[in-house]
This record gives C-alpha cells, structure tokens and sequence, in this order.
C-alpha cells in the first residue's frame, strides 16, 4: 500500500467527520482474520467497511502512539486524546479508548467537535421546552440536573445552558469534568485526574474557593460528589450535572439512593431534564437531530418528592407523548418513532 499510516488514519478520521460520526468503533475479529468498523450516526451504530487484521494492527498502533497511550501495553484498558482539523478547517477532539480482548485490542473513538456551542434554540424540537429551560438558569442556587444515555446531548446542552448565561450577564463560572469536551471561552475548566490527585471531590472543594457563581459538573457519580454538589447549591451556588437514571422521574429516586434526603431535594433541587435524540425528518432523509426532553420542575418535583403524583399529568410530558407530538407534526417518520415508541 502506498499510502502512509498516517494517511490511512487521517482518511478515515475525515470520512467519519464528514458523515458527521460521533464514534467510529473498530471491532476485530480474529476468527476470520479481519476488523470491522462502525460509525454511530444518528445514535445508531452502523457498518462502514471490513478491513484487514494487519492493517487495524498498523491503525491501533498510530492512534496509539499519537494520543499518548503506552504502545507495549496490550493487557489493560487505556485511555488516550487526540486533536484532529478537518480540510474544512473545523476541528475535533478526539478521545480514545482501548479494551484488551482475548487475544487483540479493540479500538473506540469519540468524536468531540469545537466548533461553536449550537444556540440553545438550535437544541429543542418544541420552542416551549426551550423556553421552560431558560427560566431555570434564572435562579441564582439550587441544582439543574440532566439525565440520558452517552450521546444524547447532555454535555452539549449544559455548555449552551453557560454560554447564553455569560452572554447575558458577568458571572464566574467554574466546570469538573471527567475529560473537558469543549474549551469554553470565559469558564474556568478543570479536568478530572484521578491519577494526579484531581478528583471531583477535591476539585469541588478547590472551585468552591474561587467565589463561582455557577458550578458544571460534568457527572455525578457517587454518594460523595452528589453530597457535595448539593452543599454547593445549598450554599448560593448554581449548580449544572449530569445523573445516570432511566428517567425524568427516576432521577428523584436516584439521589435517594445516593444518600440525599428528600428536604435537601425539595430545597435545592431547581430543575430535571431527561433528554432524548431524535433523527429529524427532512427532504425524506435523517440528517439532523434535536432533543425532546421530560421536564420537571417546580410543583412537579415537590409533589414526587411528597408521593402526590395526582394531577402531574397536566404538567408532565413524557417521551411518549412527545415522541407521538414530533410524529404527528411531520418532525421525525413513522419508522423513527415505531422504533423509539418500543423503548
């Protein structure tokens, strides 16, 4: 082959751009002596072309060495970053991840674009929700949480939430996160390093330090950080964080389960938005996407938080029924919400 490793890798990092890829996963198989590899488009994994053992060897080794990972090291699970400019200019940031398999390494990418932040009216299929979620950001304490799978937006919609913060008043703010996605212009970030002593309990007390006004955290994970992270918000601070639950509603459960009791909920907790990705429909082809999201706020909250969920139903919105409201108005097809109906 005459073409470099170098070559090869930038080709396909471009093709993958270009079809607007938020993964490219290598998956080998050493049975037949070949690597397949998937794109996630749209939030669904698709097959983009096969090729040949010896060559994902040759890839693996270049994304390896150029995101600094260790090349000798086969055996554990490696994590590494990398930048990438695009022939248009735009660029990317690139977090990759190895996993040791019986015999091989498999090989996942995410696929980060710095480009400017969307507006947040680019975000929301239905005008209402974007309005509902500029009320939130109002409040001078309390805790906004964001719930959904990985990709779904949650990220994206937090640094938005920032961005049209800072453009409408001066305010320091301060992020933690587990790694930095996007530089922000404005917000002081800092990135979690377990190995360098920065985690996000010792990064929340150092941040605390600096007077911020608003508080991101990119994922609360265990009993410690949400602890602390509602201290923060009980402490006049605004705080933004990402949450792991099945749903808008789950999430009240969740932070019951992570130690929060139900008057520290009730006090500080502002807002949940479960989010959810949805292809939009348009000219018959997918090419885009736009959030839906289930909103508590409010009476809501307070009445999940008391156990009265009678008469929520007025107020609530769920992915159903929004999933059938993008449907019926021509936004997303038949097959798109089958589909997502069956989840």
């Amino acid at each position: 082959m005459n073409k470099t490793t170098a070559q090869i890798a930038n080709k396909l990092l471009e093709h993958a751009c270009e079809q607007q890829s938020s993964d490219i996963h290598f998956y080998p198989d050493p049975i037949h002596d070949e690597t397949k590899v998937y794109y996630r488009l749209l939030g669904k994994r698709t097959y983009i072309q096969t090729i040949t053992h010896s060559l994902y060897q040759v890839l693996l080794t270049y994304f390896k060495f150029t995101s600094n990972m260790d090349v000798g090291e086969s055996r554990k699970p490696q994590n590494g970053v990398l930048s990438f400019e695009s022939k248009r200019h735009d660029e990317y940031s690139l977090r990759l991840s190895t996993l040791p398999l019986t015999t091989l390494e498999s090989l996942t990418i995410r696929i980060l674009p710095q480009s400017k932040t969307p507006e947040l009216e680019q975000l929301f299929l239905f005008p209402l929700q974007f309005n509902k979620v500029k009320t939130w950001m109002k409040k001078q304490s309390g805790i906004i949480l964001f719930t959904g799978p990985t990709g779904c937006g949650k990220s994206t919609t937090m640094y938005a939430l920032l961005e049209a913060m800072l453009q409408e008043n001066s305010c320091q703010a301060i992020t933690l996160e587990d790694p930095i996605e996007k530089k922000l212009n404005e917000v002081l970030q800092v990135e979690v390093n377990e190995k360098a002593g920065v985690s996000y309990q010792t990064g929340l007390k150092a941040a605390l330090r600096h007077d911020p006004d608003i508080l991101m955290i990119g994922e609360i994970r265990d009993e410690a950080t949400a602890q602390f992270a509602f201290q923060a918000s009980l402490t006049g601070h605004l705080v933004l964080s990402t949450l792991h639950a099945k749903d808008a509603v789950g999430t009240i459960n969740r932070l019951i389960d992570l130690g929060i009791n139900r008057n520290d909920i009730e006090q500080s907790l502002i807002a949940v938005a479960a989010i959810q990705l949805l292809p939009i429909y348009k000219h018959n082809e997918n090419k885009e996407r736009a959030a839906i999201m289930e909103l508590l706020d409010e009476d809501i909250l307070t009445a999940i938080i008391k156990g009265e969920k009678k008469g929520m139903e007025n107020n609530y919105h769920s992915f159903h029924h929004l999933l059938k409201k993008a449907y019926l108005y021509g936004f997303i097809s038949f097959e798109t919400y089958d589909d997502l109906s069956q989840k």
